[in-house]
């Protein structure tokens, strides 16, 4: 069963899966694709054509602007932009209005498990990459690797995170996770999962 909170603005043309919930002023535009169990917060956009997977958590006031993809499990903090205009500009050369047929959009894409903090702003064309954690205030102007803590404006990457989000520690050769005690290998600045012998 989905929910929808009295407020919100829901197209009758978007997908939304079972289980999810949007909240009171949220707005979810025509032809978004919602997975199940998903959590829309209050004020938050989810542009045209939007698809956002399973299991994902939108916060309060973010701005998910088409053609964003979220895959399954993505965490959005409160007030995140993703923009979608490269050459942002509400008039031509020559000062007439631009339409929407005047500029092309380009998305972010956050893959799986990944979280963007608080009031961070993602610059499209963009990429976070699996289980990633930008910090919260950090501007990504470059893709972000698969377990990268990124933070700052721009954002850079200070350190790893694991699928717990906690900061992994380094143990010999590997990094580990004190949570899970997941291990994790580096090589050529990515970072993969260790194989088990």
């Amino acid at each position: 069963m989905v929910f929808v909170a009295p407020g919100a603005d829901v197209s009758p043309d978007a997908v939304i899966g079972d289980g999810s919930k949007i909240w009171h002023l949220a707005q979810v535009r025509e032809s978004a694709h919602l997975g199940a169990e998903c959590i829309v917060g209050r004020g938050a956009y989810i542009g045209t054509g939007v698809r956002v997977g399973d299991r994902c958590k939108i916060q309060n006031y973010a701005l998910v602007y088409e053609p964003a993809v979220l895959e399954d499990g993505v965490f959005v903090g409160p007030a995140v932009v993703f923009t979608n205009d490269t050459h942002p500009r509400a008039v031509t050369p020559d000062g007439t209005l631009k339409s929407a047929d005047e500029w092309e959009a380009v998305g972010v894409t956050v893959r799986q498990g990944a979280s963007i903090g608080a009031r961070s702003v993602c610059v499209a064309p963009v990429e976070v990459g699996r289980w990633a954690l930008v910090a919260a205030g950090s501007v990504v102007v470059n893709d972000v690797p698969d377990f990268a803590l990124v933070a700052g404006v721009p954002a850079r990457r200070i350190g790893w995170v694991g699928r717990a989000g906690v900061r992994l520690l380094p143990d010999g050769d590997e990094w580990v996770c004190p949570q899970t005690g997941e291990r994790y290998a580096e090589a050529d600045g990515t970072l993969r999962e260790a194989t088990t012998p």
